[in-house]
């Protein structure tokens, strides 16, 4: 027996997915440390720890909205690397613990596989390689590519979803979920590549985050999640959003879930701009209305 609609659990939305990138990690300071260290093994640095212990403190503010809101929870998702873990764990230390709601390794969200031990000089090379054929597709000698990282990531965001629909994140009627997903520059850029349905060129121009910067996406009162609700328009130009990709993002603050290709076609031009609508569409589609008009007409006389 099939079970109506009406009987299904209404899908209750976080209200935040926030990314961060880890703390500064000892790869970050001297790149000769992945000669010896395997990548996930990399710990984070004296500073890397301060970095993540303020970005709790920040998390915390934007998720209690400065302390007011009373009826929030956090739920967090970790790359299984050292540093991940590392920034996850000073990260908590902001956060009073009946708070917490759940945290989980995601294997998924993973730092872009460079390869085993890499040898600095090599890796200098290939990085610029990188840079001249284009980073989304350039794959890395025994490791991937960006566009490798894109794939996973939508294995995760399926999850994510599923989790999501079957409340697996303890989505109360009267508490507000906040998602907190503590990964790589990398891999959070691709996330927010495939959550907007970025193109590899508008990929291409985006920056890095800085270790430990987070990056808040938000539900507006349309149900769809946004940049643009937390951060400036200066913010999102600074990342390298372009002032499409940054309308894009104002239009999802308001706008209601369902009618983004009617309500903002650029995406559509990205790849149609040379066409043009002609006289001959323009009377093609007169006609078919004529027609329309014409089958009304008949089936009211008979």
């Amino acid at each position: 027996m099939s079970s109506c609609s009406c009987c299904r659990p209404v899908r209750r939305l976080p209200k935040r997915i926030i990314l961060v990138r880890h703390g500064e990690s000892q790869g970050n300071l001297d790149m000769s440390a992945y000669t010896t260290t395997p990548d996930y093994k990399i710990p984070l640095t004296p500073l890397g720890i301060e970095q993540a212990r303020a970005a709790g403190e920040g998390i915390f503010g934007v998720v209690s909205d400065g302390g007011m809101a009373t009826n929030w929870k956090v739920h967090f998702y970790v790359s299984p690397y050292v540093r991940t873990r590392a920034t996850l764990r000073e990260i908590g230390r902001a956060f009073p613990k009946k708070r917490i709601i759940g945290a989980r390794e995601e294997c998924r969200v993973r730092e872009q596989d460079f390869g085993n031990f890499q040898v600095e000089d090599r890796m200098k090379v290939i990085k610029e390689t990188r840079q001249r054929f284009g980073r989304f597709f350039f794959r890395f000698p025994e490791g991937e590519s960006a566009a490798d990282v894109f794939d996973r990531v939508s294995s995760f965001m399926e999850s994510l979803w599923r989790d999501i629909d079957m409340r697996r994140l303890d989505q109360g009627e009267e508490s507000e979920t906040n998602l907190v997903i503590i990964s790589h520059g990398l891999t959070s850029r691709v996330f927010l590549m495939k959550w907007f349905k970025w193109t590899v060129d508008q990929f291409e121009r985006l920056n890095n985050f800085d270790n430990c910067e987070f990056r808040v996406m938000q539900l507006g009162p349309g149900g769809d999640y946004s940049l643009a609700i937390y951060h400036t328009m200066e913010e999102l130009q600074s990342w390298g959003l372009s002032p499409e990709m940054i309308i894009d993002q104002q239009w999802r603050a308001t706008a209601n879930r369902g009618n983004w290709t009617e309500d903002f076609p650029w995406y559509l031009n990205s790849f149609f701009d040379h066409l043009k609508d002609s006289q001959e569409n323009e009377e093609a589609e007169e006609e078919i209305g004529n027609r329309e008009l014409q089958l009304t007409d008949h089936c009211a006389s008979d």
